[in-house]
């Protein structure tokens, strides 16, 4: 069902990736990384982590991303989505408690491949590792 999702070839924008070592975004970051996938850290209150730049928001990432992962607030993954789209990027994985009823919509309305109510790293991942 993930198959295009955890290619190992996705660039991925992991949105609300943090430098506190203890909040999910960072775990999520930090486990993609190890595993080999090219990973932007996105968080516009952090200039960087472990020493990589930071970027605080998709546009401004230099290379379009084939894959966001959204660990914010749901109010806040409903902005991403928008941004998501103008950005072209095709696929959006909100963790769980990002999900909004309205994101989910608008990436249905949009053709933004949507996956929710699933975690990127238990229920994806680890079928590959």
């Amino acid at each position: 069902m993930y198959k295009e999702f955890l290619r190992r070839d996705n660039r991925i924008a992991v949105v609300g990736a943090s430098s506190n070592h203890n909040k999910w975004g960072y775990r999520i970051y930090s486990h993609l990384l190890r595993g080999g996938f090219k990973v932007f850290p996105v968080n516009p209150n952090d200039a960087s982590i472990d020493g990589n730049p930071c970027f605080r928001d998709i546009i401004s990432i230099p290379e379009k991303p084939d894959l966001v992962i959204t660990v914010v607030k749901h109010e806040v993954t409903e902005s991403i989505v928008r941004e998501v789209h103008e950005a072209g990027v095709k696929m959006v994985w909100m963790q769980p408690g990002s999900e909004s009823r309205n994101a989910i919509i608008y990436c249905k309305e949009h053709g933004i491949e949507v996956v929710y109510n699933s975690c990127y790293v238990v229920d994806g991942l680890k079928e590959n590792w």
